[in-house]
């Protein structure tokens, strides 16, 4: 096994976090039907997976940071994204 680069290790985390908060977005907007903020953010969204992905590949132990990073992704933003009943969804700007 290769030793652990902490900045590779750092940035997949990083990518996986950004990525999980990113498909929250996505889902929002689709959930909203708002066409042009779904089709964005599913592009930053595979951008991000992308780097992860390209990342761990090389050694699996950073699917360990990748799935840290998606546990907080989803809970940021889902607690980003928790608001009071009867507004529209974050990520549903309008078109």
């Amino acid at each position: 096994m290769a030793a652990i680069d902490p900045l590779t290790a750092g940035g997949v985390l990083l990518a996986t976090a950004a990525t999980d908060a990113v498909y929250v977005m996505f889902t929002s907007a689709v959930v909203a039907r708002k066409r042009v903020p779904a089709a964005t953010w599913s592009s930053v969204w595979y951008l991000l997976s992308s780097y992860a992905v390209i990342s761990y590949t090389e050694n699996w132990v950073y699917v360990a940071f990748a799935a840290i990073g998606s546990w907080l992704g989803a809970y940021a933003s889902i607690t980003f994204l928790h608001r009071p009943p009867g507004g529209p969804p974050v990520g549903a700007a309008p078109e």
